[in-house]
Order: structure tokens, then C-alpha cells, then sequence
């Protein structure tokens, strides 16, 4: 599989993604090839455009895979704000699982607002960590998700065979 050519793609951080299904039927709408991305076995819809990639053991696996293969025309969905950051600097869209969009222009605040209450939990202090995900998030995510191709799209990129 070449990932340097710039082809209209999705990978899912899917470990701990609670809108997997929705952006399988993203996915479907518009032909995308599809790489689930996880640290742990997971089972995916049988399509020949899903690939299930197993990352290897090791810590940040799942992540250097992505980043690795990422480009202009990549779409990643990730709540994971440092695989986001790599993402945003290779050139890919990336979508939270709200459908919150992280640019160049948002991704040093999400940095350093992920680091600080990372510092605040080490240090032993309690933090109210994210709100729970709600069904409004889920239809964000799925509008997003849907803007982010038809964006692609019109700008030239084209889903890979």
C-alpha cells in the first residue's frame, strides 16, 4: 500500500473510540478506505475497504503507525491530542470523537491544556477529566466527519482503490 500518494483516506484510533460505527457509515457513504487502528484485537464490519490494523506491543504503537502513514487527504479521528498534533503537522484533517476539529491554530492550546492536567493528576490533584459523551456529540461527530470529505472531495482527492 503506498500512503505517500495523496489519496482521500480515514484511520480510527479505535482502542477507546466510541464513534467507530459512525464513521463506518461514513466511510461506506463515500468509498473510503478504512484503517482501524488498535493496540488489542477488535472486531470491525466485514468490508474489503475496513482494514484492521493490529499495532504492535509497545507503548505509543498504535499512534506511530498512524503518523507514520498520514498526509494531505487523511482524515484520523482521535482524542488522542498528541497523535492529533503529529497528524495536524503531517498535513491530515483530524476530527475528535465530538467532532471537534483540531487545525494548526488549535493544537498548541489543546497541548498544553492536555499537559497541565496531566501535571495536575500526577501531582495528586483531582480533575473532573471530560464530560460524558452524549448523543449530541455523536451526531456532531457524524456531521463533521461528513463536511471533512465532501471538503476533500471538492478540493481534488479521490478515495484510494
Amino acid at each position: 500500500m503506498d500512503f505517500t500518494e495523496p489519496r482521500l483516506r480515514l484511520f480510527v484510533d479505535a482502542d477507546a473510540c466510541p464513534v467507530k460505527d459512525e464513521a463506518y457509515k461514513v466511510a461506506a457513504r463515500y468509498g473510503l478506505k478504512t484503517y482501524v487502528v488498535a493496540n488489542s484485537p477488535l472486531l470491525v464490519p466485514r468490508s474489503p475497504r475496513i482494514e484492521r490494523i493490529l499495532a504492535p506491543a509497545g507503548q505509543d504503537a498504535a499512534d506511530d503507525w498512524i503518523a507514520e502513514r498520514v498526509a494531505r487527504g487523511a482524515i484520523v479521528v482521535t482524542s488522542d491530542v498528541p497523535l492529533a498534533s503529529r497528524c495536524v503537522k503531517a498535513g491530515a484533517d483530524v476530527l475528535g470523537p465530538t467532532g471537534k476539529a483540531f487545525s494548526e491554530s488549535s493544537i498548541g492550546m489543546a497541548l498544553a491544556t492536555r499537559n497541565l492536567m496531566d501535571q495536575l493528576r500526577s501531582e495528586g490533584q483531582t480533575t473532573s477529566g471530560p464530560r460524558p459523551f452524549s448523543p449530541r456529540d455523536r451526531s456532531n461527530f457524524l456531521g463533521a466527519l461528513d463536511n471533512v470529505v465532501t471538503r476533500l472531495i471538492r478540493a481534488g482527492f479521490r478515495p484510494e482503490d
